[in-house]
């Protein structure tokens, strides 16, 4: 057999023939006379063989290894590591299935919001802040902040991050108190860093914040921390430099 009919046969491509020689899985015949390789039984045997590894999920580095093993021990323990593996995606996607079910609802009922598929602790606290983003830039930068953290921080610290600032948006008075901050900082736009506003808004963030806030005492990387700070008109971030400096080293709230 030519390589197009050793293809045709065991149904894969003549690229992929190649390549199975290139990485030795697969031997190559020589060349006769007229220049051709000519393909045996054998080779089509192997190559099936390479097909319904293939097939089954394992890569060509754990082909290589199958091929290798006459005793066949190699296989069995490269399946079960393949089961396990298969599992482990099974369960990933039933999570992720159930989180678009949670996505949908919340669709339905007009409770997505703007930022898409977030956490639903980010989605609760997002519903609870309502349309205060709307009239706030500052809010609004907050909302934006907010999603970043939702999508990078780990879940052990995010959910107990956002379970904290929650009631600073449902309580009545702490609602008052945030929309009076977002107010001052809203405000402080065209206002330079020694503004005597300035340490009056940052005292009143401070008293908004949680008694109680989970990562406070980390501080935030240096490159990322700059980034926040130069998103911010001078004086407002001179109001979250010493807001970051309070709750960093433990100031009074």
């Amino acid at each position: 057999m030519r390589i197009g009919e050793l293809a045709a046969t065991v149904g894969v491509t003549t690229r992929a023939i190649r390549h199975y020689h290139h990485l030795g899985l697969l031997p190559e015949p020589e060349r006769q006379a007229n220049g051709y390789r000519v393909y045996g039984l054998r080779h089509a045997v192997e190559l099936a063989r390479i097909r319904r590894l293939t097939e089954l999920g394992l890569g060509l580095g754990e082909v290589r290894d199958v091929l290798a093993d006459d005793a066949g021990r190699e296989l069995v323990e490269v399946l079960a590591e393949l089961d396990a593996d298969l599992a482990r995606q099974e369960a990933a996607l039933q999570a992720r299935r159930a989180r678009l079910r949670e996505l949908l609802a919340a669709a339905e009922q007009g409770r997505l919001p703007d930022e898409g598929p977030v956490s639903p602790e980010l989605a609760d606290f997002l519903a609870e802040l309502g349309e205060l983003d709307q009239t706030s830039p500052m809010a609004a930068k907050d909302r934006e902040m907010l999603a970043l953290i939702d999508t990078t921080a780990p879940p052990e610290l995010r959910g107990p991050l956002l379970a904290a600032l929650l009631p600073t948006v449902t309580d009545p008075a702490a609602l008052a108190a945030a929309r009076d901050v977002y107010a001052r900082l809203d405000a402080l736009t065209d206002a330079a860093p020694d503004d005597p506003r300035v340490s009056e808004a940052a005292r009143a963030l401070i008293a908004c914040l949680p008694p109680e806030l989970p990562g406070a005492g980390t501080p935030a990387p240096g490159g990322f921390l700059a980034a926040v700070l130069a998103d911010c008109s001078p004086a407002q971030a001179e109001v979250l430099r010493l807001v970051l400096d309070a709750v960093t080293n433990g100031g009074a709230r």
